[in-house]
């Protein structure tokens, strides 16, 4: 799949020790000529943490992609039917958002950005990085994996001895699913084991 032309939307939610991985990853997609949304958070923007201050993850993003965040339910409303996306990625996905998306719970701009482009029946994709998605959240996960028009960028325990039910999605391997579930397809195999594999 050739993602020259496609515009792709790409939400960020709370999880900031992930950022690092993600952003390599923006960025292999607006290289292969993917135009780049990017959807925030209030969390995202909000927040400063020992991983960086949100303004700062914002200008970031914004220099990757040459567009300014979307930040409000409002401005992610028209991601529906006047400006429609091919793709919307949300990476990281934290297990708060993954669980109201789950229950169709839309109170951020993210999760209205992901709401939309279901309506219009095009793929979402899901990076997930959570402590408890093998927890009191796997009700949620499944519901979402077993839904029409949704993708998971592979994912694992990112480690198994300290933290048993916390999963994280193999970054690395984004763009690649984005181009799988642009066809239709979730790129196999989705449960991958995540920490032997950083990247």
């Amino acid at each position: 799949m050739n993602l020259k032309g496609k515009r792709i939307g790409f939400g960020l939610t709370g999880s900031h020790c992930t950022y690092d991985a993600v952003y390599p990853e923006i960025e292999k997609l607006v290289n292969a000529g993917a135009e780049v949304v990017p959807v925030v958070t209030f969390t995202v923007k909000n927040t400063e943490t020992r991983f960086g201050k949100g303004e700062d993850w914002i200008e970031r993003i914004e220099q990757l992609t040459g567009k300014t965040a979307i930040d409000s339910i409002v401005k992610a409303e028209p991601l529906g039917p006047k400006e429609p996306l091919d793709c919307m990625v949300i990476a990281p996905l934290t297990g708060a958002s993954m669980s109201k998306f789950a229950n169709a719970i839309n109170d951020s701009p993210v999760l209205m950005a992901a709401k939309a482009t279901l309506r219009n029946q095009k793929p979402v994709v899901l990076g997930i990085s959570t402590n408890d998605a093998l927890g009191l959240n796997g009700v949620n996960l499944m519901r979402l994996m077993s839904s029409k028009n949704i993708f998971f960028i592979p994912f694992g325990q990112d480690d198994p001895v300290k933290k048993p039910n916390s999963m994280v999605a193999r970054m690395g391997l984004l763009k690649e699913t984005v181009e799988s579930a642009l066809e239709g397809v979730q790129l196999q195999p989705v449960l991958v084991e995540r920490y032997l594999d950083k990247n």
